[in-house]
């Protein structure tokens, strides 16, 4: 059995928004709709999608690289960083993307690191009206340090 540890999430979460192009403007409505919670949040985006809610919310947005420009990949990194609480990706299902592997890696490592994850708009919802957005959290995830610590 693999041995797990705690990992505090706060109150005030780190929240990642990140929308594919033709699911930027859902994102925006999702966001307009819940900016009070929002604010209430540290918030971080990609490109483009950061610009738009900045200037839609007039909330500070820490923009990251645009997606296929490497941002998928900086969220990622800042998730594993433990930098990242929660990841919002409106994705879009039916439409082929330049970047499919890194998005691929954005949602595994999201994975490897137990972060709710919201999809849609529906799922985003369910997370936001949780109870446990304005607790802090222990987040349990799989203790690594033996496999960081193996023999090579």
């Amino acid at each position: 059995m693999k041995k797990s540890i705690s990992i505090a999430m706060r109150k005030k979460k780190r929240i990642a928004l990140v929308a594919h192009d033709n699911k930027k403007q859902d994102l925006i409505e999702w966001a307009m709709y819940n900016r009070g919670n929002l604010g209430d949040h540290e918030i971080f985006a990609t490109g483009t999608t950061g610009k738009l809610l900045e200037e839609e919310l007039s909330l500070t947005v820490h923009k990251l690289k645009s997606g296929p420009l490497g941002g998928d990949q900086q969220v990622g990194a800042k998730i594993s960083e433990n930098e990242i609480d929660i990841l919002i990706f409106f994705w879009d299902p039916l439409e082929p993307q330049p970047h499919d592997p890194d998005v691929k890696a954005l949602l595994r490592i999201a994975v490897v690191w137990n972060i709710p994850i919201a999809c849609n708009r529906a799922s985003a919802d369910f997370i936001f009206s949780s109870h446990l957005m304005k607790e802090d959290y222990p987040r349990i995830v799989v203790d690594y340090n033996d496999y960081l610590n193996r023999s090579i």
